[in-house]
């Protein structure tokens, strides 16, 4: 809830001066763009009002609930009885770098449609601010409008670049922090404890920052595009198609759109989420992750 202003605006950084959206003529450049990370935040409190930076945070709670959970019981699951440590009781860089891609693609397959749902509802000012009409009035209202212009399968517009995302960032997140973790605990002398948490929590966020926005700035412009009566997207054919197009139009740096708020909000998430997991876990009395 804190952090998540820093969301609503990374995603309407990834959005402006999006080329596809200039050439399909639906009012990318009828609206001045908001020039960086400041500048777009104070925009938004000027234009739509200070509660809106919090719009669409319902679903990014429902989301992160569901993706949380199952991508932590997921990598833990695939660690320790699927691909198993060594004999040491170690795991290898090649093995927390596969699993931890495979468990947020997991978690984040599974919550693909509250992340779809909050992507929608964070662009709504905007929409108003360009004159366009509303798309969706709450979340049970995105939910069923989903539904009903695309079926059971709207629900899961935009995941396979929203599961490539995850994995993305879960290799920074999950594979760092558990390697660095252990790589302190054997060669330095930190014990397990908060101290050497913080540290390894500060690295994951940083890696999984950096690895994860252009998959993001992806992931955001599938999912907001219009589309037709079939559900259709008519911006973007795929996720390979989008970043030809964004690369194109609008230079490589254009997948690092947002990557400011996206650092500032993952350092901050990163680091509370680990030491509480941490913590949790020891009161609970089960072994240290």
């Amino acid at each position: 809830i804190v952090t998540f202003p820093l969301d609503l605006t990374k995603t309407r950084l990834q959005i402006q001066g999006e080329a596809a959206l200039r050439h399909h003529g639906d009012g990318g450049g009828r609206m001045a763009s908001h020039r960086g990370m400041f500048r777009t935040a104070v925009g938004i409190v000027g234009e739509e009002g200070l509660l809106k930076l919090w719009q669409g945070a319902t679903p990014a709670i429902y989301r992160h609930i569901v993706y949380s959970g199952v991508r932590m019981v997921a990598y833990e699951h695939i660690r320790d009885s699927v691909l198993g440590r060594n004999e040491d009781a170690s795991f290898p860089l090649w093995k927390a770098v596969l699993g931890s891609m495979m468990a947020g693609a997991i978690g984040q397959f599974v919550a693909s449609p509250t992340d779809l749902v909050k992507v929608q509802m964070q662009m709504e000012g905007r929409r108003r601010l360009e004159g366009k009409p509303p798309r969706v009035r709450g979340v049970p209202h995105a939910f069923m409008k989903i539904i009903t212009e695309g079926g059971i399968r709207g629900l899961w517009a935009g995941w396979v670049p929203n599961v490539q995302r995850a994995a993305l960032v879960n290799l920074g997140d999950l594979a760092t922090y558990d390697t660095v973790k252990h790589f302190l605990l054997r060669n330095t002398a930190l014990d397990d404890s908060c101290l050497c948490h913080g540290l390894s929590s500060i690295c994951s966020g940083l890696v999984a920052a950096t690895l994860g926005t252009p998959a993001d700035v992806i992931k955001t412009r599938i999912m907001n595009q219009p589309r037709d009566f079939h559900g259709r997207g008519l911006l973007y054919r795929s996720s390979v198609d989008c970043l030809i197009q964004s690369v194109r139009g609008e230079g490589f740096m254009s997948l690092y759109k947002g990557f400011l708020p996206t650092w500032m909000r993952m350092a901050p998430w990163s680091m509370t989420f680990w030491l509480t997991f941490e913590q949790i876990r020891r009161r609970t009395g089960v072994t240290s992750f």
